[in-house]
């Protein structure tokens, strides 16, 4: 008789030497440093803000929940969306609970609930600039007020908050946003029939629904992805309406944007390319996949694969990011990829985090599970420092800090992690995607659980199933599973094979070695007995990367990348520039393991060329006849990419130059 399987995930333990130091600097660095500075507490300096909005220390965000909850006088400060910096951080708080218990912590989580629900409008309303200096304009300028996407957040925070501590206030907070939000829009009478010009709400009412099974949360939801684009004049309409001054706007220039910016100038069914403001984008893509899982909503995954597609093969970076141009934080156009101009906003590799786990838990294939493991090591890890002090907002691929002083087109690339910005949306977002990798690990359909990351971890599934991944990556691609399933379940264990060891890689099973066939990129390995062992070597060789030949920025140069991890040549190691260096096919790569470099990290060596740069009294153009190039051997040594600037201000490249 065959023993029925549960196979519902209930615990994930990461032990995960590499990720173990994050999660532990999220408790003892990251949440105390962020919690004074939206306290106004910390001594930052925020001149370097990219964004040239907010040159104060001050955040005020936890000091306009006061306001608006009447235990302060003044006025609001800040962005409309001040107000998700608290929350992101609340979230970020709740997932560290699960891993390290902190009964102080909590104390200050609590209050901070408490603050949050005296804040809130008797009818659900939580948005603290309308609150405190313009109640009259609620709802009235979507295009730019951020009210959902505010209360969304919150409603995110407010899940996790409850499902980590049981706090039931938390998730009465976000029952009563979310009934607010369905009372004032919708398509029935005396209802406003749009959206916010952020997406964020779909997502957040999503989890929502997961938590308490109410249909309304869902159904508001799929309303709102439905709706969008189906009036493309509507913020226009909105904005006539609340009046056309420019002393009317609440975000300078944010008028000026086209419809697409905002994925409105169409329904989003209908969008043939991930046009716009990247992470409106993506978090409009979690909210599309969550919705389509839930309701079977097919026009919905249709759009979810082209969004993807677009993105994933024409429009992102080879480390993850995302966000083409700092004009508007957007995409441009397929193949447009320029590496010292780029934006790759910190914030868009985390919400294209948040779109693979949710296209995963759609469909097992492995192409989701390569671009989560593309942002988690690379495009999102790159927005905190190694202090948990410091943080990039911009992801450049190329920086050269003579050039972001001297280039107007180029100041807002920084060469130093800053402090804190005066748009704060990217260290609270980084720190709760850390805070909950754990969640990021495992999907489970049917019969089947798919282990599609290699973050070593102790899990525990229903009716005693146990599985322990140990190994040293990303460094070392020894990955060990260890399956224990003492009720002798049927199941299938499927693991990732990662595309880029897809040509070489060795499986074995009880010792055993085997050939699995491949399927959308996953082995799948039958489980019956009561133990289970299982060894996968992963290729760890350096490997020279190209992109598409379509990517102009990219013609005639490598990336260098060994296994997850892309690497990236500094200052710090290498003679400047470091635009005068070249490799080559010959270039066999040597790596080495330093303990005591950047937290511990693999270096690579690459054997390479270097042109010696020329006096200044050299003639700035000259025929090639009569001054020739002068190329020297030398050694190109690289650092990971997350990891870089954390030493010495200096150049950062990671393409390189390359001859056949």
């Amino acid at each position: 008789m065959q023993v029925k399987t549960n196979l519902d995930l209930n615990q994930v333990e990461i032990t995960s030497d590499f990720w173990k130091h994050y999660r532990e600097l999220i408790v003892k660095e990251v949440l105390p440093y962020q919690w004074q500075v939206m306290n106004d507490e910390a001594d930052i300096n925020i001149a370097d803000d990219p964004q040239n909005n907010g040159q104060t220390k001050n955040s005020h965000a936890v000091a306009n929940l006061k306001i608006a909850a009447g235990k302060m006088k003044g006025h609001h400060f800040g962005f409309p969306f001040q107000d998700t910096d608290v929350y992101k951080w609340l979230e970020a708080a709740a997932y560290s609970f699960s891993y390290h218990p902190n009964p102080d912590l909590k104390k200050i989580t609590d209050n901070l609930v408490d603050l949050i629900a005296e804040a809130q409008d008797p009818d659900g309303y939580l948005s603290t600039e309308f609150q405190i200096d313009m109640p009259d304009r609620k709802f009235k300028r979507l295009q730019q007020s951020h009210e959902l996407y505010t209360m969304g957040h919150y409603i995110e925070a407010g899940v996790a908050y409850y499902q980590a501590t049981g706090n039931g206030k938390a998730l009465e907070i976000a029952e009563k946003m979310a009934d607010c939000i369905g009372a004032n829009f919708g398509l029935e009478p005396g209802k406003i029939p749009g959206y916010d010009g952020h997406p964020e709400i779909e997502l957040a009412l999503s989890r929502l629904y997961e938590a308490t099974h109410e249909e309304r949360f869902l159904k508001l939801a799929h309303y709102f992805l439905q709706q969008r684009g189906q009036d493309p004049a509507f913020f226009e309409k909105q904005l006539k309406a609340d009046g056309l001054g420019a002393d009317r706007d609440l975000i300078p220039g944010m008028r000026d944007f086209p419809r697409n910016y905002y994925q409105a100038a169409e329904p989003i069914v209908d969008q043939k390319t991930a046009d716009g403001h990247a992470v409106r984008v993506v978090y409009l893509c979690t909210g599309m996949a969550y919705v389509a899982r839930l309701t079977g909503d097919q026009a919905l995954l249709t759009a979810c694969h082209r969004f993807w597609n677009d993105i994933v093969k024409r429009r992102m970076y080879i480390t993850g990011n995302i966000g083409s141009t700092t004009t508007g934080e957007a995409f441009t156009y397929d193949y447009d990829l320029p590496n010292d101009t780029m934006y790759g906003e910190t914030c868009a590799s985390v919400g294209m985090a948040f779109f693979a786990r949710q296209m995963l838990n759609l469909e097992a294939k492995g192409e989701y599970s390569d671009i989560l493991e593309k942002e988690l090591f690379n495009g999102a890890l790159s927005g905190i420092s190694l202090d948990g002090k410091h943080f990039f907002y911009v992801n450049p691929l190329e920086a050269d800090p003579a050039a972001s002083k001297g280039n107007p087109g180029k100041s807002h690339i920084l060469t130093r992690r800053a402090d804190w910005f005066g748009c704060a949306c990217c260290p609270s977002n980084v720190a709760r995607l850390i805070a909950s990798v754990d969640q990021y690990l495992y999907a489970i359909e049917d019969d089947t659980i798919l282990s599609h990351q290699f973050i070593a971890n102790h899990a525990t599934f229903d009716q005693e199933i146990t599985v322990d991944q140990t190994n040293n990556f990303p460094w070392d691609g020894a990955i060990h599973y260890e399956i224990q399933n003492p009720n002798r379940s049927n199941f299938k264990f499927g693991i990732r094979i990662p595309n880029w060891s897809q040509n070489n890689y060795q499986l074995s099973v009880n010792g055993e070695a085997i050939k699995a066939q491949l399927v959308n990129g996953i082995v799948y390995i039958p489980v019956t007995g009561p133990t289970l062992t299982i060894d996968l070597t992963l290729d760890m060789q350096v490997t020279l990367m190209r992109s598409s030949n379509r990517v102009e920025a990219d013609f005639g140069k490598v990336a260098v990348q060994r296994g997850p991890l892309v690497y990236a040549a500094e200052s710090a190691d290498n003679q400047t520039p470091l635009w005068a260096y070249r490799l080559n096919n010959q270039s066999v790569a040597t790596t080495q393991f330093e303990s005591q470099l950047l937290d511990g990290v693999t270096i690579v060596k690459l054997p390479a060329q270097k042109v010696a740069v020329e006096s200044e009294n050299a003639e700035l153009y000259q025929p090639i006849q009569q001054a020739p190039m002068n190329w020297e051997a030398t050694t190109l040594t690289m650092v990971p990419y997350y990891a870089w600037a954390n030493r010495e201000n200096g150049q950062m490249a990671v393409w390189q130059h390359y001859q056949d």
